[in-house]
């Protein structure tokens, strides 16, 4: 049977080309993602999934000449490993695609337009990955043990040797992270690692269903001053994980715009590219225009993240988390930094929040909103119901960071529709170069 070549004429937003088949009488048929495939193509593709109005395949031959847009992949798992998807793809291609990706959520999930759209915030494409969650896998029928990401829309661990997005330092470990698994005598009990990169030092956080004997101590602590890092052993939950060995160094990470150094454990929430992590929160702020005499809120505060940063501006900075632990912990990182007087935390749960927890909290001038991609739909109906029962408390500038576009469109329909609010300027942020995720900003100002 002769291969179906279909003709790309988009792609969705997990960067899959999108085309159609045609009907026996020329009418256009059911709708085909093709992974590997790019606009203007004409691809055959092996379908893995077959439903009534659509298929998903992927690309297994084209014909013709291929895109301006295709770029050879750097890595050689690339067809294999879920780590990427986007490789394919020139990267300031990739970057426009994101752009195009938030333009239309925020169109047709929230029917608002940005009056101004921002220039990407880009930076490093290769070795920018300062925190990865590793899979560990034993293979009886290989007598071995994978260590590395999954393989593409599936629960294997891909069978790599290398990683492009790791930096180098950390590449260069995964295979000897194998051959030490296999030594050990819970190599079948070990399903994941932590990998944590910090200034000048890096951690790894094995997880852990079983005790270590002396035996794997000694080659646990020989690995670690062999590559220079440090081990944590991570029983039960994240909160379980504990340093091991070598005990002493502390990781964290800088902002150096604002004089802050950032404690944190490789299982807390940090963004993990480092260099874009610090563009961000500059531009973030800036695009708050924090005033000396200003009470500000930073909502789904995490570490400090961004507290830390806006209190070197505020008068005031309310940090929100729904977590004790983070609040405890951002709140002796404020310390550490000085800026305790002018920093407080509050543990709530953000997800439930309501119009009369934001009367009680008081009047903010400006709020900075960092939700994760479940976004922060009562949050913005708590302000849509504020807006009507105390609009004299309503913050007159919000920056939202947004991990979700769909999400960040869902709140902004409820912003601007029912709170008031005009959508100033929206654009992305290339967090993960090389994957379909959409990091972006978003400004809302009152008229």
């Amino acid at each position: 049977m002769p291969d179906t070549f279909i003709t790309i004429k988009t792609l969705d937003m997990d960067a899959r080309g999108v085309g159609h088949l045609v009907n026996e009488d020329g009418s256009q048929g059911k709708v085909i993602f093709v992974e590997g495939a790019l606009p203007g193509e004409r691809v055959s593709f092996l379908s893995f999934k077959k439903k009534k109005n659509w298929e998903a395949g992927r690309m297994t031959g084209m014909r013709g000449q291929a895109s301006s847009m295709r770029v050879t992949p750097r890595c050689r798992h690339f067809d294999v490993c879920g780590g990427c998807s986007m490789q394919h793809l020139d990267p300031s291609a990739q970057v426009a695609m994101k752009q195009r990706v938030l333009e239309d959520n925020l169109a047709h999930i929230g029917k608002v337009r940005a009056e101004n759209i921002m220039r990407p915030m880009y930076g490093p494409t290769w070795d920018y990955r300062y925190r990865a969650r590793l899979s560990v896998r034993h293979v009886a029928k290989k007598e071995t043990v994978l260590v590395g990401f999954h393989e593409r829309a599936s629960s294997f661990v891909a069978d790599i040797v290398t990683c492009e997005i790791l930096p180098d330092h950390v590449a260069a470990m995964l295979v000897p992270l194998r051959e030490l698994i296999v030594m050990l005598s819970i190599y079948d009990q070990l399903p994941q690692i932590e990998v944590a990169i910090g200034e000048g030092l890096t951690v790894l956080a094995a997880r852990i269903m079983a005790p270590l004997t002396a035996a794997d101590a000694v080659l646990m602590r020989a690995f670690a001053d062999r590559w220079n890092i440090q081990w944590w052993l991570q029983t039960k939950g994240p909160e379980t994980a504990v340093p091991y060995y070598p005990i002493g160094p502390e990781l964290y990470y800088t902002l150096p715009e604002f004089g802050i150094k950032m404690p944190f454990k490789p299982v807390d929430f940090t963004q993990v590219n480092h260099h874009i992590n610090r563009v961000l929160v500059g531009k973030a702020l800036r695009l708050l225009d924090v005033q000396p005499d200003d009470r500000v809120a930073d909502l789904f505060c995490g570490l400090g993240n961004f507290t830390l940063p806006l209190a070197t501006q505020a008068r005031e900075v309310v940090g929100i988390e729904g977590s004790s632990a983070l609040t405890s912990r951002a709140l002796d990182n404020a310390k550490a930094n000085g800026l305790s007087e002018k920093t407080s935390f509050q543990t709530r749960n953000l997800f439930e929040v309501t119009a009369g927890h934001l009367v009680a909290l008081g009047r903010f001038d400006r709020m900075l909103i960092d939700p994760p991609r479940d976004g922060a739909v009562a949050l913005a109906e708590a302000l849509a119901a504020l807006s009507t029962s105390h609009p004299d408390l309503m913050p007159k500038r919000i920056v939202y960071v947004s991990c979700s576009p769909s999400t960040l469109a869902r709140d902004a329909d409820i912003l601007v529709h029912q709170a008031g609010y005009v959508l100033k300027k929206a654009g992305v942020v290339n967090m993960f170069p090389h994957t379909s995720h959409v990091e972006s900003i978003a400004v809302f100002d009152l008229p």
